[in-house]
C-alpha cells in the first residue's frame, strides 16, 4: 500500500516528536501536520514570561523554530536549520494561545524555505519567522 503524503507526514512528525523532548518541555503540542506545513501551539505560561512580563523572544522563536522543523521533516528525509530569522510584531502575553503556521515556500535539491507565522488567539500576529533548511543523510523512519 502506498503512503500518501500526508500520511507520511504523519508519521514523520511521530517519529521526531517521540524524541523532542525540548518542545514538551516548553508546552508544545502539533496541531496539523501535511506535506510541507506544520502547525504547533502552546499557551504562554509564567515560566516563559520575561523581565517586561511578555513571552520571551526565545520562546517565541522557539515555537516558530519548532513548526518550522516539523514542516521540512515531513517528506521523511532527514532536515537541519541552516539560517533562521525572526521578526517580532508584536508581544506575546500571559495566558495567551500561541499558534505558529509553517509553510513551505520552496523546495529545490537539499535546500528548502520556510515562513512561519506565529498569531495569539485572536489572530494577533506575534512574529514572522523565515527559516532556510538544508537536508542531510537519513530518514526518521524506513520505508
Amino acid at each position: 500500500m502506498t503512503m500518501t503524503p500526508k500520511d507520511r507526514a504523519e508519521k514523520a512528525a511521530a517519529a521526531m516528536w517521540a524524541g523532542d523532548a525540548a518542545s514538551k518541555w516548553a508546552g508544545m503540542e502539533i496541531t496539523r501536520i501535511d506535506a510541507g506545513t506544520a502547525t504547533l501551539e502552546m499557551t504562554v505560561e509564567a515560566h516563559h514570561c520575561n523581565g517586561h512580563g511578555i513571552c520571551h523572544g526565545g520562546v517565541t522563536f522557539m515555537l516558530a523554530d519548532s513548526a518550522f522543523a516539523f514542516a521540512c521533516n515531513s517528506r521523511n528525509q532527514s532536515t537541519v536549520a541552516q539560517h533562521n530569522v525572526i521578526s517580532f510584531v508584536s508581544p506575546g502575553r500571559l495566558g495567551d494561545r500561541m499558534t505558529a503556521t509553517a509553510r513551505e515556500v520552496s523546495l529545490t535539491g537539499r535546500s528548502g524555505i520556510y515562513d512561519v507565522t506565529v498569531t495569539d488567539q485572536d489572530g494577533r500576529t506575534i512574529a514572522e519567522f523565515r527559516g532556510m533548511s538544508r537536508a542531510i543523510k537519513g530518514q526518521l523512519f524506513d520505508e
